[in-house]
């Protein structure tokens, strides 16, 4: 256009037009003191509609934030009539002069400001909310459950949302400048009995027969090292149909990798500097080189092998001190072992009932509790007096390191349940003392896991992590003649109490496989029936590989403090597996089972 003057009629005419078919020109987050004298268009959602005087005041919501709005009785009274018409959770438009606000608001970055609205568009109606769409809700879990798309606008739910969306990026391009190459793997797979509960998904086109959902990618990620592509990554969703607790779902999302030509340093440094990143940048955290402790330590120290190191109260172990007297229950025990609790010697009769009361319950399940309270005055006091003198007693205050002022709580009993049954209440007494401190993060690598464990129902070995994780090259020679000794090349990442990670070097070696599918009772036709296509591909140069998954739920929960995955995920399940908002899961029409060559027989008990 030759023409100065038609091109900037032509340009003010385009500007104009699309003015006029915005929806918005800034959001309910943006404006501030920057913005006063400039008319604007917000849309978004009604938080609250206040009366004061003449004037009347709405908070509107968006993704971003919240602008208060201000309509006069006196100047627009007309406006004021369409407000007052309206409810929380309708859905409007206005344009409006960006004045000061008289009674700013520190807590909002908008509050240095509100709209005088000078025109109103009723966008749509909303009914009124089952509950408050407030930091704070009136509602309980399941009906926020039901009614999610609701939760998903408070900003708690939202902003940890907004928060594993950005978690996700940091780790894409962290893992991305390293290398790793982000490749999708299939969700409708092969059937893995050895682990987890499948969901199984029926074939139409092939009747009678069934794929699953992937419990992991694992033998698939093993195909691509087989493949070439040396460093893969994937952020993945999961399923499993396994009992659900906080951080379960029967649906879940791995960050997933793999290695080639690695050893377990490799991995461990790896993957380690991910971790030192994401804090770094999440919470400003430098985390210092991340302690290590084998399998063995862990459960001997603290009952677990997903330890809460940020504390103390390590296990100690009691033998040799206290079985030798009358005392039956430790005389036959095969451990005897306790902690010390510091500053709580002074705890009155009803606090110790407490705590036997307490270990006593289904949640631990043991049989009692032995305590030494160490008084003042350099004596004890223990529940059980009448076996043991005061010199056994400073025997054992004297191994546990305890001074004046401290309890010492004991258990006994057959030795790995003793350790799981003296965790809990470890941890127990961590929570009652304040000692498991939100902010406070304290890592481990978890290493030298057992290879296999022994199930004394079947009467058989299995693989404490899967069928293909390698055993210590130091250990291979004795997979046959003494499976139960033999450690794992494996390991898991543990944040406060959390397992947010673990993995493996893999078995690359087909005879090596061979070997550990004999170990676990399979026969060859086992073995190639379920993973005939891993063992054939070992065939064609299968390099030497490993990696690791981390559980992305539970780090973004671990980072964030909280208890429950559910908080992070947009349309989490409750306990019992549903989904009370669409709902799922449901019957199916007849038909679509006949499809599917599908006979569903009476559920027992009407369940």
């Amino acid at each position: 256009m030759r023409n100065p003057f038609l091109f900037f009629v032509f340009l003010q005419f385009l500007l104009n037009t699309i003015s006029d078919t915005m929806y918005r020109t800034h959001t309910c987050g943006e404006l501030n003191a920057a913005n006063i004298q400039q008319t604007v268009t917000l849309c978004g959602w009604i938080q609250k509609i206040r009366h004061l005087g003449g004037m009347i005041f709405i908070d509107l919501r968006d993704r971003y934030g919240i602008t208060q709005l201000a309509f006069n009785h006196e100047t627009r009274p007309e406006l004021c009539a369409q407000a007052e018409a309206m409810g929380r959770e309708w859905v409007i438009q206005v344009t409006g002069q960006v004045i000061e606000r008289y009674s700013k608001n520190k807590n909002i970055p908008t509050g240095d400001i509100e709209i005088d609205v000078e025109t109103l568009k009723v966008l749509n109606k909303s009914l009124v909310p089952p509950f408050t769409i407030e930091d704070v809700s009136d509602g309980g879990d399941e009906l926020r459950m039901k009614y999610r798309y609701l939760d998903i606008r408070r900003r708690p739910v939202k902003e940890n949302l907004i928060f594993r969306h950005k978690l996700g990026l940091e780790i894409r391009k962290y893992l991305s400048e390293q290398g790793f190459l982000e490749i999708e793997t299939p969700f409708l797979v092969n059937s893995t009995p050895e682990g987890a509960r499948d969901f199984l998904v029926p074939s139409r086109m092939n009747p009678g027969e069934f794929y699953a959902l992937p419990q992991s990618p694992q033998t698939l990620k093993q195909l691509l090292m087989i493949s070439g592509m040396d460093r893969y990554f994937q952020i993945v969703r999961c399923f499993r149909d396994e009992d659900l607790r906080a951080d379960r779902q029967p649906e879940f999302t791995q960050i997933d990798c793999e290695m080639s030509f690695i050893e377990q340093e490799d991995i461990l440094q790896m993957f380690e500097g991910l971790v030192k990143d994401i804090f770094k940048k999440f919470k400003n955290i430098d985390i210092e080189p991340i302690e290590r402790i084998t399998w063995a330590d862990a459960m001997k120290y603290y009952g677990s092998d997903k330890p809460d190191a940020r504390f103390g109260m390590r296990f100690v172990e009691l033998n040799d001190l206290l079985q030798h007297k009358d005392f039956k229950v430790f005389n036959e025990a095969e451990l005897v072992a306790g902690i010390k609790v510091d500053g709580c010697g002074n705890y009155s009769r009803k606090q110790l009932d407490g705590l036997v009361e307490f270990v006593k319950s289904p949640q631990v399940g043991a049989g009692g509790l032995v305590y030494i309270l160490c008084n003042a005055d350099g004596t004890f006091k223990s529940s059980v007096d009448k076996f043991y003198d005061q010199a056994d007693l400073k025997a054992v205050a004297e191994r546990c390191e305890a001074k004046a002022g401290d309890l010492i709580l004991i258990m006994s009993g057959k030795a790995m349940k003793t350790r799981k049954q003296l965790g809990t209440l470890r941890l127990e007494m961590g929570d009652r003392l304040g000692l498991r401190k939100a902010g406070e993060y304290k890592l481990l690598w978890v290493i030298d896991f057992p290879l296999l464990e022994w199930d004394e129902e079947t009467q058989r070995f299995y693989a404490m992590h899967h069928p293909f994780t390698a055993p210590k090259p130091e250990h291979e020679s004795m997979l046959e003649s003494d499976p139960g000794a033999v450690n794992a090349n494996a390991y898991d990442l543990v944040i406060n109490g959390s397992e947010i990670g673990g993995g493996s070097i893999r078995i690359h070696d087909q005879e090596l496989q061979k070997r550990m599918f004999k170990a676990l009772n399979f026969t060859e036709e086992q073995a190639q029936a379920q993973f005939g296509f891993l063992m054939n591909a070992f065939q064609y140069g299968a390099p030497p590989h490993g990696g690791i998954a981390f559980g992305f739920d539970r780090l973004c929960a671990v980072l964030s403090d909280c208890d429950s995955i559910r908080d992070f995920i947009a349309f989490p399940k409750n306990n019992a597996g549903r989904d009370t908002m669409l709902p799922a899961p449901t019957p199916i029409d007849p038909k679509q089972l006949e499809e599917l060559y599908i006979d569903i027989k009476p559920i027992p008990n009407g369940k």
